[in-house]
């Protein structure tokens, strides 16, 4: 089955979506929505099948990284002020299609747009806090982790910051 990325829009139903978790589930269909088109807080894009049936989602937003929180080659050659990135908020595939290649499709469009954002504003990759459950998903697609300062997230598992250079 071929799937489509494209931008979330007000009438895609997303009541049918299923990560298996109920985080990623309850933000996809409650908030994604009036994230992207009422508070305009970040973007949602869908991956979808010929018949608009939405098989997973990446939501994005223009964020920035302190230079010291770089991998050490790439910190050497720029400046010492916080630096542009694209920050990939949330990640979710439906259960009933995991396997299938929906994440790395929609992470790869992810970095489509942080080059496409470099070119015209300025970025200089892509952050993610992931679950410690994705690290090695992002690491097989090329992110490091990086430090940055510990949130507080309660009896929760801390985030793992990672990051990607733009091409």
């Amino acid at each position: 089955m071929a799937f489509k990325v494209r931008r979330l829009e007000a009438d895609d139903d997303r009541s049918e979506f299923c990560s298996g978790n109920v985080d990623i589930d309850r933000f996809f269909v409650r908030y994604a929505g009036q994230n992207q088109f009422r508070h305009h807080l970040g973007t949602t894009y869908v991956a979808s099948d010929d018949a608009g049936a939405i098989a997973g989602f990446a939501t994005v937003s223009p964020s920035e990284i302190a230079p010291e929180a770089m991998p050490s080659p790439k910190r050497k050659r720029l400046p010492k002020y916080p630096l542009p990135v694209l920050r990939l908020a949330r990640l979710g595939v439906d259960e009933r299609v995991k396997g299938q290649g929906i994440g790395s499709l929609l992470l790869r469009s992810v970095l489509v747009l942080a080059q496409r954002m470099a070119e015209e504003f300025g970025c200089v990759g892509v952050v993610v806090d992931a679950k410690p459950y994705a690290v090695p998903f992002y690491e097989k697609l090329g992110f490091v982790r990086i430090e940055v300062a510990a949130g507080e997230l309660g009896d929760r598992p801390q985030p793992v910051a990672m990051f990607v250079a733009c091409a």
